[in-house]
C-alpha cells in the first residue's frame, strides 16, 4: 500500500492554488489564438488581444490572470490502495489557505451567508469533492470558479418528452440570459441526466476536460458541435461587446437518469478558465 503524507498533498495544494491564479494552460492560449483568427467583429478582436496579453503579463510578473480569485474547487481521486497519513480534508483545506495567503490571492469566501457575510480571510473552506478509485495514486485537480461565471449557473429538471431540443433549448438560453456576466468567450459545462445534484457535478466536472477536446462519445460530440454553433450565433462575444466568438468550447457530460426526468445542467467557466492538476 502507498503511503502519501499529508504535509505532501498540503504543499502540492498550495502550489497549485498560486500556479493556478497567474499560468492560463497551453489549452487555454491555443483556444484564444484559434479564437482571434475566427472572431469577425474588430472591436471583438480587440478584447481577445487584450485578454492574451492579460494573460502574458500575468505569467510573466506572476500575478492573479484576475482580481477575483474565485472559489477553490478541489476534485480529488483517491486510490484504493493509497493510505493517507493525516486528515486527507484537513490537509487539502490547510493548502488552500497557504496558498492564497502566500500568493497573495484575494479571499473571497464568506461564512453566514445570507446575514452577516464575513470573509474567512483565507479563501477556506474550499469545495472538495472525493472520489474512490482503482490504483495506488492520488489525482488533485484544482478548478477556481469566479462568482460571475458560477452565478449563471443553471439546473432545469426537463420532461422526457423535451428530448435534444429541449436540452439544447435550455442550454442555448441559459448562455443567452448570462449574457456579459460570466465574461466571455466562456467554456460551456453541460450536465445532462443522473438526479439533480448530480446532473449540477456533470456539468462543473466537464470543465476539468482541455478546452475544447470533445467527448469520445460521438452522439454527445454532435451535441457538443451544435451547442456551440448555437451559443456563438447569439453574438454576444468577447466580454459582451458583440462578435462571433461567445464560446471557446461546449463540454457535455451525459449519464443514465430515472424514466420520468431528463435532468440538464449549466456551469459556465470565463475566459480566465484556470485549472491545475497534480498526481501523487
Amino acid at each position: 500500500m502507498k503511503e502519501i503524507e499529508a504535509g505532501l498533498i498540503t504543499d502540492t495544494v498550495a502550489r497549485m492554488c498560486r500556479e493556478a491564479s497567474t499560468h492560463l494552460g497551453d489549452d487555454m492560449v491555443a483556444a484564444f489564438r484559434s479564437a482571434l483568427t475566427r472572431e469577425e467583429s474588430p472591436l471583438g478582436q480587440e478584447v481577445l488581444e487584450r485578454l492574451m496579453e492579460n494573460a502574458e503579463l500575468a505569467h510573466r510578473e506572476t500575478i492573479p490572470l484576475c482580481q477575483d480569485c474565485g472559489t477553490a474547487v478541489v476534485f480529488m481521486e483517491v486510490g484504493q490502495e493509497v493510505h493517507i497519513q493525516g486528515n486527507l480534508d484537513e490537509a487539502v483545506q490547510e493548502g488552500v489557505r497557504r496558498g492564497y495567503e502566500e500568493g497573495y490571492l484575494r479571499a473571497s469566501t464568506v461564512v453566514r451567508p445570507f446575514s452577516a457575510r464575513q470573509n474567512t480571510g483565507d479563501n477556506t473552506p474550499a469545495i472538495v469533492h472525493t472520489e474512490l478509485v482503482a490504483g495506488d495514486g492520488l489525482r488533485i485537480q484544482l478548478l477556481p470558479k469566479g462568482g460571475g461565471a458560477e452565478n449563471m449557473s443553471r439546473l432545469s429538471m426537463l420532461s422526457p418528452g423535451d428530448g435534444r431540443q429541449g436540452v439544447v433549448d435550455f442550454v442555448v438560453k441559459a448562455v443567452s440570459e448570462a449574457g456579459s456576466n460570466p465574461c466571455p468567450p466562456v467554456i460551456v459545462g453541460v450536465g445532462v441526466g443522473g438526479t439533480a445534484d448530480q446532473v449540477m457535478l456533470l456539468a462543473k466536472k466537464s470543465l476539468l476536460r482541455p478546452v475544447g477536446r470533445p467527448s469520445p462519445d460521438p452522439e454527445v460530440a454532435g451535441l457538443e458541435r451544435e451547442l456551440l454553433e448555437r451559443i456563438n450565433a447569439l453574438g454576444i462575444g468577447p466580454e459582451g461587446f458583440g462578435g462571433t466568438v461567445t464560446a471557446l468550447a461546449v463540454h457535455a457530460e451525459v449519464m443514465p437518469c430515472h424514466i420520468a426526468s431528463l435532468p440538464a445542467a449549466v456551469n459556465l467557466q470565463c475566459h480566465s478558465n484556470r485549472y491545475q492538476e497534480a498526481r501523487l
